[in-house]
């Protein structure tokens, strides 16, 4: 029988010391916490329950001699079930560890895992569900951390010449011809040659994967047969979701590791699309998994009138409550060990608001920014925020404090707004070109402050944007009502896949001017996996719940395909071989003649106060002078236009790229601008 002692002070989880494991969990509310060990991951009953010892610093510790990787575990943890006073304990349910680096399985939703039960007439509605949940549950594994990182190198991209590919680790290889079946839908499959290959031919340096540690799908979904495939709903913020995985107890984090350590060889940083503004266990109805059972108040956000009831920013049922030290030292925790065990370069932060949120108002001064610019490890990665959220001025743009970079959400509505041909937009379409200085100015900031985005994985597509002026969710079980009804997108005549030609052809200039728009604009570009392939999800704006080709790249191209694909590789080989185009300050003044900019109107001379503000106006040039001029014209209106090239710098203009025809060729005095079509000129 293994020998038990009460533990050293030890981090928290299971930490394997070679001859045993000491387990430690923080609860400071609880009144006994057991360690439950299992043999099977479908077992419902442990085959030893172990109690763990409380010190005063609200920590539970226990360390069991001959315990060692590959063990399942659990907890149960007992205490007041005073909803009224924000507690929730119930022994009857096992517990995920917070600080688990991996699990058994999916946490798939059943009835045991309910916090209440089915029938309130059987047991007064305030008191807990008396089921056990351990058969419905996965099990934590104990693993053994040694991985041989050996020759592994961290790119360290600069923000200039950052170009970020947003991705789902399973949608990017599901269908790929050339991917080992074996590895298809999992972390070495992202990281085999024909994927590590197409990310470097379109000039990609980072990939951004869509949430990777494990989920809890809701039961609501559970219900319909979907599931939440995206992975915005965490339960385990240090365990690599095992959809992910080919094999085994614990095989999430070796093959994660080895995806890390491809990418960096081939010289691509992984940044991790995180979720800590809320957990899977859903609102005071939800299932009691983890951080409910071990200790609600300690790690939720609480209404301080009703303590049964969770204050909820993020559309979620819940938030967690980042002002206090359990919560913010677990996220902070979390984010050191991807960086240091797992070697991951940088987090893009789901609903970052909700990070600053005090009380209840957004501070960029929040703890949790102090806490990571004074880390060593963190303030080292690439920082991204989502600068939103759903709660009192949520959108926050621009707020965020420096050495934090934001995904733009103004570059792509006003680039969206001009593409389609709104009236007045071109001068906010100078202002995302140039950097948006109106945003990241002002607290000493520069344009790679900002990644700029026609889509990501929220919203259409690139080619339904130019498909569906509707969003088309029937599948997602809530008739059409979930999901933006604000797309600011264009059918160019018909709902749906072009029924001719000529709707076709207007569909893929579009496209290729807005791709063209990204490469070209200041700032840090980001493209959603699949755009470059033109991957439609058939007018779904919000595929968060289907795991199928409905929301997998398909890798049969056709030639419309194959010239999209194409083309996005040049304009982005051009961005990365021209700095003037991803400049780390920016112009003075932004929209007025500067020293290294000009604004130019269709007759080749500056642009006056009345074009900027006319409504009619969808034209607009600009010449970047210097050693090596750039001339760059933007029609976004419906009808061809004429444009007078400027007559200096002296020398002919070479057109570089034209979205509306092909090849390169020259230009003398003036040129025609087809209609919703961009134009890049080199002097030679």
């Amino acid at each position: 029988m293994p020998r038990i002692r009460s533990g050293d002070p030890a981090p928290l989880g299971a930490t394997w010391s070679g001859a045993g494991t000491t387990f430690a969990l923080y609860s400071a509310h609880a009144t006994a916490v057991e360690l439950c060990l299992f043999r099977e991951p479908s077992d419902a009953v442990e085959a030893r329950r172990i109690p763990l010892r409380s010190g005063a610093d609200g920590i539970w510790r226990v360390e069991v001699e001959g315990v060692g990787p590959g063990q399942l575990y659990g907890y149960r943890a007992d205490g007041p079930y005073a909803p009224e006073r924000g507690h929730r304990f119930n022994p009857a349910k096992l517990l995920l560890d917070p600080y688990a680096r991996a699990l058994s399985g999916p946490v798939l939703w059943s009835a045991p895992l309910a916090s209440h039960p089915d029938d309130a007439g059987a047991v007064p509605p305030d008191a807990p569900d008396p089921r056990d949940s351990a058969g419905a549950m996965p099990k934590c594994v104990v693993v053994d951390s040694a991985f041989d990182w050996a020759g592994d190198r961290r790119p360290g991209t600069p923000w200039d010449r950052t170009i970020i590919y947003e991705c789902h680790v399973k949608g990017m290889t599901m269908l790929h011809p050339e991917v080992p079946q074996a590895e298809r839908g999992t972390f070495l499959g992202l990281a085999s040659e024909p994927i590590i290959d197409h990310l470097r031919s379109l000039g990609v340096t980072a990939v951004e994967l869509l949430p990777v540690h494990q989920v809890a799908s809701e039961p609501r979904l559970a219900g319909l047969g979907l599931a939440n495939y995206w992975g915005y709903s965490p339960i385990a913020y240090f365990a690599p979701d095992v959809r992910f995985a080919t094999a085994g107890r614990g095989q999430a984090v070796e093959e994660f590791k080895t995806m890390v350590r491809r990418f960096h060889a081939a010289g691509l940083e992984v940044i991790l699309d995180v979720v800590y503004n809320h957990t899977g266990e859903g609102g005071h109805r939800g299932p009691t998994l983890a951080f409910r059972g071990i200790d609600n108040t300690a790690y939720y956000r609480l209404r301080p009138e009703h303590p049964e009831w969770y204050v909820d920013f993020t559309g979620c049922g819940n938030t967690l409550d980042l002002r206090r030290a359990p919560a913010l030292d677990l996220v902070l925790d979390s984010l050191r060990y991807w960086v240091e065990e797992m070697h991951v370069d940088g987090f893009r932060f789901d609903l970052a608001t909700v990070l600053g949120r005090m009380d209840p108002d957004f501070d960029p001064t929040a703890p949790f920014f102090e806490r990571v610019r004074d880390d060593p490890v963190l303030s080292g990665v690439k920082l991204i925020a989502e600068p939103w959220d759903l709660g009192p001025n949520g959108y926050q743009v621009g707020a965020f404090p420096r050495g934090w970079v934001e995904w733009n959400g103004k570059w792509r509505d006003g680039m969206r707004r001009f593409w389609r041909g709104d009236t007045g937009a071109v001068s906010e379409l100078a202002s995302r070109l140039t950097g948006s200085a109106d945003l990241y100015q002002a607290n000493d900031r520069g344009p790679l402050a900002g990644i700029n985005f026609v889509t990501c994985h929220d919203g259409f597509t690139l080619n339904d944007l130019v498909s569906y002026e509707r969003k088309h969710n029937e599948a997602n079980g809530e008739h059409n009502r979930d999901g933006s009804d604000h797309n600011l997108s264009r059918n160019w005549g018909v709902e749906g896949p072009a029924v001719t030609t000529q709707v076709a052809r207007v569909r893929d200039r579009v496209k290729r001017s807005l791709l063209a728009a990204l490469a070209f604009s200041q700032g840090v570009p980001m493209l959603s996996h699949g755009d470059e392939l033109g991957r439609t999800q058939q007018g779904n704006n919000n595929a968060y719940c289907h795991d199928g080709p409905l929301t997998w790249v398909h890798w049969d191209l056709d030639p419309a395909q194959r010239a999209l694909r194409d083309f996005t590789r040049r304009v982005f080989a051009i961005r990365a071989a021209t700095p003037a185009l991803r400049r780390g300050a920016f112009f003075s003044p932004a929209l007025a003649d500067a020293a290294g900019l000009t604004w130019l109107r269709a007759d080749g001379s500056p642009m006056t106060a009345e074009d900027w503000t006319h409504d009619a106006n969808h034209l607009l040039g600009m010449l970047f002078d210097g050693a090596d001029p750039l001339l760059l014209l933007l029609n976004g209106g419906g009808r061809s236009r004429a444009f007078v090239l400027p007559e200096r710098p002296p020398g002919p203009w070479t057109v570089v790229v034209d979205t509306a025809h092909e090849g390169e060729r020259m230009a003398e005095n003036g040129l025609t601008l087809a209609p919703h079509s961009l134009v890049l000129l080199r002097r030679l």
